[in-house]
């Protein structure tokens, strides 16, 4: 019901910039939350940063200064700006939104992207 496409992923070498982007479609009635989150090889998938409908943003320590989560409500759309890449930063990353469905229920959906490969080498 709620599809979400990640773009932007790459190969990059360290001190490099990159810049994702992710697009939700689909019949909802509201995106509330939206995320950026990774899986490294061998690793857990982790948060690396999330942002509110209002623009409110929290991120993982390892990015902080680093990264920046921004959205356009508007276009349905979440981006993550990568500078200073570092190699621990390589991995999968997945887009993630949270909102309602339409009416009558406007009943709540969780939805993650099929995730875009960052390859940050040294």
């Amino acid at each position: 019901q709620v599809q979400l496409v990640e773009s932007g992923g790459g190969l990059v070498q360290a001190g490099g910039s990159l810049r994702l982007s992710c697009v939700a479609s689909g019949s909802f009635f509201s995106i509330n939350g939206m995320g950026w989150y990774r899986q490294s090889p061998g690793k857990q998938r982790e948060l690396v940063a999330t942002i509110t409908r209002g623009g409110s943003t929290n991120y993982a320590d390892s990015v902080k200064g680093r990264f920046t989560i921004s959205r356009d409500n508007a276009k349905n759309t979440v981006y993550l700006q990568m500078n200073s890449l570092k190699p621990d930063d390589t991995g999968v990353y997945y887009c993630n939104a949270e909102g309602s469905l339409l009416a009558p229920f406007f009943k709540p959906f969780g939805s993650w992207g099929q995730g875009t490969q960052v390859t940050v080498s040294s």
